[in-house]
């Protein structure tokens, strides 16, 4: 079989017409290309080359290679073409999220990824964490968020795979005037000081009752959950307005309340962490096994893992 670089320079002779021009193209020396061309006439069995004066110039039969050879190469170049334009992140991709996720890095990473990846299509589809699971499972998504409270930790999915994407902490979010938030914005507070308190938990996923008893049974009392609400802005309005206290991710304090950390970040809510436990929750994104290689489940993976970390 002949060897394409030999083809290559052997179609390069028949544009350029010296050895010269052809080693100053190439990036090799006259005599290099002259001994490649040579090996090249030996392999074909055929002459090639004749001598003109000081010159070398192709017969019939080496301008008859040389039309092979361009189409040699440019078959070779549209392979490798073809191999780079596999790896471009392209086509639909559905991405099934919860709310604040979907609102703090995955509308972003849309914005991003418009410019970064423009024949990606990413469709986006707020699904609470089992939702998107299922989803996914049934083929109606590409990509799967969910998370899971650190006290109330979740099985892997043996038939997933699994992407870790952030570590966010939980804040205590109470009412200005509630005794809590008259220590320091910085101080941590012991949940046992809310043990007369009403709480506001979750509505729709079991995860969120079950932290709030979780973390008050740490602290040696059964909460009093009053109210329920799924949305964390009608939660954070909740506690403003005095009904009661909540847990909420520092992601949903940032995506609603225009902040994050210790003091106000939305009007009427002064938040705090809590000394009592750790309380932190842990996001990840879920894969079929069989979208392992593909480009654009790699290209959105890489947007929402470099997008800002809630914890900062």
């Amino acid at each position: 079989m002949l060897d394409p670089v030999r083809l290559l320079l052997l179609r390069e002779l028949a544009d350029r017409g010296t050895m010269t021009a052809v080693a100053a193209a190439c990036g090799y020396t006259s005599s290099a290309v002259s001994q490649q061309l040579a090996t090249l006439e030996r392999e074909s069995g055929t002459r090639l080359f004749e001598r003109a004066g000081r010159r070398v110039r192709l017969t019939a039969e080496g301008r008859r290679l040389a039309g092979h050879a361009r189409t040699v190469l440019a078959a070779l170049q549209a392979a490798e073409d073809g191999l780079r334009a596999a790896d471009t992140p392209r086509g639909p991709l559905a991405v099934g999220c919860f709310a604040t996720m979907a609102a703090a890095r995955l509308i972003p990473a849309l914005a991003v990824a418009r410019v970064r990846h423009p024949q990606l299509r990413l469709t986006v589809h707020e699904w609470e964490p089992p939702e998107a699971v299922a989803a996914l499972r049934e083929g109606r998504c590409e990509v799967a968020v969910r998370y899971a409270y650190d006290l109330d930790p979740e099985p892997e999915p043996v038939d997933l795979d699994v992407h870790p994407l952030a570590v966010e902490p939980l804040l205590l979010a109470v009412p200005e005037g509630h005794p809590v938030a008259a220590a320091a914005a910085a101080a941590a507070v012991d949940l046992r000081e809310l043990a007369g308190a009403e709480w506001i938990a979750g509505s729709r996923a079991d995860s969120d009752r079950t932290l709030v008893e979780r973390a008050c049974a740490i602290a040696g009392y059964r909460p009093r959950i009053t109210h329920t609400a799924d949305d964390y802005h009608l939660v954070l309005r909740m506690v403003a307005h005095g009904l009661g206290v909540a847990l909420v991710p520092r992601m949903a304090v940032r995506a609603y309340g225009g902040g994050a950390g210790a003091g106000t970040a939305f009007p009427g809510v002064a938040l705090r962490e809590v000394s009592t436990v750790p309380l932190t929750r842990r996001i990840t994104a879920l894969t079929r096994p069989a979208s392992a290689g593909d480009p654009a489940v790699r290209a959105l993976l890489d947007l929402l893992r470099s997008a800002e970390d809630p914890s900062a």
